[in-house]
């Protein structure tokens, strides 16, 4: 159950995660071919390969949003870890339509730039998802925090060929994108989050702060 009168249903919050969590697999797998080619790329191949982080991250999800198996299988209907292919005007979406739509966006160097651009914005949704989750379905915040960073570490290794930085560096970075692009708007006192919210807010952002040593 969500916390009484937050009127936040399973479903939306699931597919909140879910959403910025196939934008990773599908980045991972483009960046995963080391030559930036959506041919080269296979979703299938990638997603076999990481099976076992595949499978823990999205226990850690389950137990963060205490999630039901319905929802989980939102994800599985969503079809982001079967096998298909990752078409350029997927990343343009990923990436918030960093390149300009033209002819040339399957061109090595728009691909490199949109799947950069793309993993970090999705990892910080990813973040802000589970954080909105996790308040919602009133986990312990100290718990709560564990299991986030748990679920950050394993993301931030599937999206790794796209990211800056070795993966600690690169979970702190995560962390600091969602800091300053997420949080910082809602914990203003005329922000639209409740204000217990904003409290939850604040102390999951203190705890992982310490855990990631950001």
């Amino acid at each position: 159950m969500s916390k009484a009168g937050w009127n936040i249903s399973e479903s939306v919050l699931g597919r909140s995660v879910f959403g910025p969590l196939g934008g990773i697999v599908e980045i991972g797998a483009v960046a995963a071919t080391g030559s930036w080619s959506l041919a080269d790329a296979s979703v299938g191949a990638f997603v076999s390969a990481r099976r076992d982080e595949v499978t823990r991250l999205l226990e850690v999800i389950r137990e963060v949003g205490n999630f039901s198996t319905p929802t989980m299988d939102i994800f599985d209907e969503l079809g982001y870890l079967r096998d298909h292919s990752v078409a350029a005007p997927s990343l343009l979406m990923w990436s918030s339509v960093y390149e300009d739509v033209s002819p040339r966006l399957e061109e090595p160097d728009a691909v490199r730039r949109m799947s950069r651009m793309g993993a970090d914005l999705q990892l910080t949704r990813f973040l802000q998802a589970l954080v909105n989750a996790a308040i919602a379905r009133d986990p312990e915040a100290s718990r709560g925090a564990e299991l986030i960073a748990e679920a950050l570490r394993i993301a931030v290794g599937l999206a790794d060929g796209a990211l800056d930085g070795d993966p600690v560096t690169a979970q702190r970075n995560v962390f600091r994108m969602w800091r300053v692009s997420c949080l910082a708007d809602l914990l203003l006192p005329d922000s639209p989050a409740r204000p217990d919210a904003r409290t939850c807010f604040r102390e999951y952002a203190h705890v992982l702060e310490r855990m990631l040593a950001a």
